[in-house]
């Protein structure tokens, strides 16, 4: 049994959220994937009233089968394995969990829309169906607009507030102070009900942030499995990724001050990733960028447009 079975292992809830912790829709797109992979059932769905500001998260409208009006409501679910698998309080021999094999049943998940309010009130009713149901650890999918170009890989942060889970899958604790989203939130009353939690964040390219960022969400699947030990199907996410990178190109090669920029966030990514790279030599690449003249500002040339995400670790 690796490390990291001994942490994530037994019944497992995977967290996202719409909205200001979902940059490219990434976050909410991988939870996604994960519903339409697994077979589960919806365990509760929260009060809408309750929760939601409907002038700011407002109903939409549409046609159901029979084409009748039909009006949905933003709201959350949380999702059981159709069939729920046992907790597993003591280790076994194949702990090891596979969408595709006998241990989907371990696998829950909560996604929708982030509550507008009365979020204490939110978490509590969160955490009551979580430790009824024996959820014995939780990972938290977010994404935000960063500094990076679209043409490398996508970069992930994953952090702890647990010492164990931060020895055993040798990540780090983020250090980020300031506002926070629902998901921190519901990871400190996790840690506080004795749940280890884990937090994975994907850095979105600002300039392209409108739309779904397909290369994103792929990226957190890719850390997730590698975090609790899943395969899970990809569907059509790496034929969606390399035609939403041909797209950015094309735009690109229209746009010389946006060609100029990407190259420069370019050689700054590699500069990160290169196996010499020391923590002096990436601080000065930094430095160097952020002094250069030829940095568009926040809204972006040609029309990309998009504020950048904070630097260093991400808030959740």
């Amino acid at each position: 049994m690796s490390e990291k079975d001994k942490v994530f292992r037994g019944r497992l809830l995977v967290v996202a959220f719409e909205g200001w912790n979902d940059a490219g829709d990434a976050a909410s797109s991988a939870v996604r994937t994960l519903q339409e992979q697994l077979e589960v059932i919806e365990l509760i769905s929260v009060d809408s009233e309750t929760y939601y500001d409907f002038q700011f998260n407002r109903p939409t409208i549409g046609f159901d089968d029979e084409g009748n009006r039909t009006l949905a409501w933003p709201t959350s679910t949380l999702y059981a394995p159709l069939v729920p698998g046992q907790s597993l309080p003591e280790p076994v021999e194949e702990p090891m969990l596979n969408v595709t094999g006998t241990n989907t049943a371990n696998i829950y998940l909560l996604q929708g829309v982030e509550p507008s309010r009365n979020w204490q009130t939110f978490v509590t009713e969160i955490m009551d169906v979580a430790l009824a149901a024996d959820i014995s650890g939780m990972v938290f999918l977010g994404a935000m607009l960063a500094d990076v170009p679209h043409s490398r890989p996508v970069p992930t942060f994953v952090s702890s507030d647990n010492a164990q889970v931060r020895s055993q899958l040798e990540v780090e604790r983020s250090t980020y102070e300031g506002p926070v989203g629902i998901l921190s939130v519901l990871a400190i009353a996790a840690e506080s009900a004795g749940i280890p939690t884990v937090s994975v964040w994907a850095s979105v390219p600002h300039y392209v942030h409108h739309g779904p960022c397909p290369k994103a969400t792929l990226a957190l699947i890719d850390k997730l499995e590698e975090i609790i030990d899943v395969v899970i199907p990809r569907g059509t996410l790496v034929e969606d990724t390399a035609e939403w990178q041909k797209n950015i190109d094309k735009l690109a090669q229209d746009d010389e001050d946006m060609t100029a920029y990407i190259t420069q966030l370019e050689q700054a990514r590699d500069v990160v990733d290169s196996p010499e790279a020391t923590g002096e030599s990436i601080a000065q690449e930094f430095e160097r960028f952020l002094r250069s003249e030829d940095k568009p500002d926040a809204n972006g040339p040609a029309g990309f447009g998009g504020p950048t995400g904070p630097t260093g670790p991400p808030k959740a």
